[in-house]
C-alpha cells in the first residue's frame, strides 16, 4: 500500500490502489475481449488456455495451471467442456498414467485464429488511451517487474508467498 492510499481520516482510497487499479484494468480488458469477440465461442479464458497450448502442444494439465493461471478445478471443467466441444484433446501421459496431456485440436486451431484477431484489437484498444510512445514501456514493465507471472499466478505458490511474506514481517519477540 502506498502512503497515498491512506487519508487523513485512515479510509482508504481505491483510486490510488495498485491492486485495484489492475483488476479494474483486467475487467475493463474482459469487457472490450467481449465485445470484440462477438459471435466467437470462446471465453477471454479458453483463448488463454488455446493460446497457452498453441506453444506448449501436449503439456499435461498442471503445467497449464502454472501457464495460465487458472486454478485447477476450473481449468479441469473447462479442458472437459472444451473436449465436448471439439476444440481439445486429450490422453494419459506415458510418465504417468494419471497425468492427461492436453492438445488442440483442429477445431481449436480454426477457433483460436478467429479469437486471436478478437484479442488482439480488445488489446489494442486496452493501449489506445496511452501515447504511441508509452504503450510498449506499459508492457514492458511488467515483464521486466514480474517475470515470474507464471508462478504468481498458481493458488499454491500464492499461499506460500503469503504465509512467507507474514512470517518475515513479524515483529521480533527477542
Amino acid at each position: 500500500m502506498t502512503k497515498g492510499q491512506r487519508k487523513a481520516n485512515g479510509s482508504f482510497a481505491l483510486s490510488e490502489s495498485p491492486s485495484h487499479l489492475l483488476k479494474r484494468c483486467a475487467q475493463f480488458f474482459g469487457d472490450l475481449y467481449a465485445h470484440e469477440s462477438g459471435s466467437t465461442d470462446l471465453t477471454k479464458q479458453q483463448f488463454t488456455l488455446l493460446a497457452a497450448l498453441e506453444h506448449n502442444e501436449g503439456v499435461t494439465q498442471t503445467a497449464l495451471v502454472e501457464l495460465t493461471g487458472i486454478d485447477r478445478s476450473t481449468l479441469a471443467e473447462m479442458v472437459r467442456r472444451m473436449l465436448d466441444k471439439g476444440l481439445l484433446s486429450r490422453e494419459r501421459t506415458e510418465e504417468d498414467q494419471r497425468a492427461n496431456a492436453v492438445a488442440i485440436s483442429p477445431s481449436g486451431r480454426k477457433a483460436l485464429r478467429a479469437a486471436r484477431t478478437a484479442s488482439d484489437r480488445a488489446e489494442k484498444a486496452l493501449l489506445d488511451p496511452l501515447p504511441p510512445s508509452e504503450r510498449q514501456k506499459f508492457v514492458l514493465f511488467f515483464k521486466r517487474e514480474y517475470p515470474d507471472w507464471r508462478r504468481a499466478g498458481s493458488n499454491r505458490y500464492s499461499r506460500k508467498a503469503a504465509r512467507l511474506a507474514r512470517w518475515e514481517t513479524r515483529p521480533s519477540r527477542a
